[in-house]
């Protein structure tokens, strides 16, 4: 799933893309994509820039249409709109082609560039938890961003933990995107690991003593786990290539792969969380571990095909299901091969059919006239 640091590296590729390019026309949108709104933008001239905050994207639509003419009219007035992205559990922006083969089968959204040839830039969701909203702004019920709104993120934590949020486990309370804003799964799992802080205790008790400390720039001897929350999603960042992306080259995500100290990794501990999300850990889990607490049965990653977390926790009913649809086939397979057989034996049996009855007459020829009576006067006697 996409965290803070996969964000921030999308609205990178975005401007880094369409710089120097101007996008021309509609925007077409999926007719899969039941959720989302339709963009109503149709400019001749355009140009888009991007920006991120958190676990949110902003592309900024911009027209270019201002130049001033010698008659009467007044110039145009440049249009411009924003369009928030939230990329749920397999967003991303991809740069093609306009090709049908190039363009992701799974592209939901596509702006399209002037001149030629012809590229464009695609929202790609094959989950299709994504999001985006028309002419919206920063969502209200998410606090500053932990990558670079640190002092006012820091700030928004200490003084709220009297509210109930702060009454999770801190592993849960690190989910909560009004104050961690950016922070995901993967990124709780390392923040606590290096913290050797166990992920079931009550979050209050952890961060009640950094009101303390009361310095917002204290983070680069002894950092806390506030600090931490803006030191390890700056490490992904610094690592480029695209982060958290199985799906994504090889060589890229090895070397993120190979970032990963907890989550994932062989000899840690994984327990479902009350949200039912997997918390990766090291050591004892805390007081505050569910009462039913269950342990996902994790596979081995092949090097040719990487799956996410999610897919690999699914995988076991699936296989099930495979196996399923395998004997159902085998049987369907056994039953046809059945019903062809007595087609044929019914088939011959009706071939053969009139045999017999040739056969009798040609027996009664045989016989005779007198053969017939002698056999009649028997049956009298």
């Amino acid at each position: 799933m996409p965290e803070g640091p996969e964000l921030h590296m999308a609205s990178r590729f975005v401007n880094h893309v369409c710089s120097d390019r101007m996008f021309s026309g509609a925007i077409f949108k999926s007719e899969v994509s039941h959720k989302n709104p339709e963009i109503p933008w149709n400019e001749k001239s355009y140009t888009i820039s991007a920006t991120s905050r958190g676990k949110e994207v902003k592309l900024t639509l911009h027209t270019m249409d201002n130049k001033t003419t010698k008659t009467s009219k007044p110039p145009k007035i440049p249009k411009s709109m924003d369009i928030i992205f939230r990329f749920g559990m397999s967003g991303k922006f991809q740069f093609t082609s306009d090709s049908p083969k190039d363009i992701h089968k799974h592209a939901h959204l596509q702006f399209f560039t002037d001149g030629s040839p012809k590229k464009v830039l695609s929202f790609v969701d094959v989950r299709r938890f994504g999001k985006w909203e028309v002419n919206g702004d920063w969502g209200k019920q998410r606090g500053p961003c932990v990558l670079f709104e640190y002092d006012a993120f820091r700030k928004n934590v200490l003084d709220n933990l009297s509210t109930a949020a702060f009454d999770r486990p801190i592993c849960e309370a690190m989910l909560n995107q009004k104050f961690f804003n950016g922070i995901g799964n993967y990124l709780r799992a390392e923040i606590l690991y290096r913290l050797h802080i166990p992920p079931f205790v009550c979050a209050r008790d952890v961060l009640e003593p950094l009101k303390l400390q009361g310095d917002t720039k204290v983070k680069s001897e002894t950092p806390d786990l506030l600090a931490m929350c803006n030191i390890v999603p700056l490490e992904v960042v610094n690592l480029g290539g695209k982060g958290y992306d199985p799906e994504g080259g090889a060589e890229q995500y090895s070397e993120f792969s190979q970032w990963l100290q907890c989550y994932y990794q062989p000899g840690m501990s994984n327990i479902a969380d009350h949200n039912k999300r997997t918390m990766w850990f090291s050591g004892p889990p805390g007081p505050m571990i569910p009462k039913d607490a269950k342990t996902r049965a994790t596979k081995k990653r092949q090097k040719k095909n990487k799956v996410s977390e999610e897919e690999e926790e699914e995988s076991p009913i699936k296989s099930k299901s495979q196996n399923k649809r395998v004997k159902k086939e085998e049987v369907d397979t056994n039953s046809k091969v059945t019903r062809k057989t007595k087609a044929a034996s019914k088939r011959r049996s009706t071939s053969s059919g009139p045999t017999p009855a040739k056969n009798k007459k040609t027996q009664k020829e045989e016989n005779g006239p007198g053969n017939v009576r002698r056999s009649r006067r028997l049956k009298t006697k």
